[in-house]
């Protein structure tokens, strides 16, 4: 995961106040994301957001689909700490999934 280690620094250049950038693989386990590194290498293939969408499920069969786009869900702004609306562009590289969302 060092390969990675830039887009886990809290203060790096692929972040900027809620927004972040996001590594899953297709099987929805997390690889680096800087605001929650206590998630990586987590599967999070059946989280569901607050109104029970399954939103890593989706996110891996629409860029396996479609191979990149965008994604509404609701998920905990890192800086309110509120559960909010949040839309996110998606892309797949190989077998990896790179996303940043902003919250609406």
């Amino acid at each position: 995961m060092t390969r990675f280690a830039e887009i886990q620094q809290p203060k790096g250049q692929f972040t900027d106040r809620d927004l972040y950038v996001f590594v899953y693989d297709m099987s929805g386990k997390v690889w680096p994301m800087d605001l929650n590194l206590k998630m990586i290498g987590k599967e999070l293939i059946d989280m569901k957001d607050a109104d029970g969408k399954e939103f890593v499920k989706e996110r891996g069969r629409d860029s396996k689909d479609k191979g990149s786009g965008w994604q509404d869900y609701k998920f905990t702004d890192p800086l309110t700490k509120m559960i909010e609306h949040k839309r996110a562009y998606i892309e797949r590289h190989g077998d990896l999934i790179f996303g940043c969302g902003i919250y609406k």
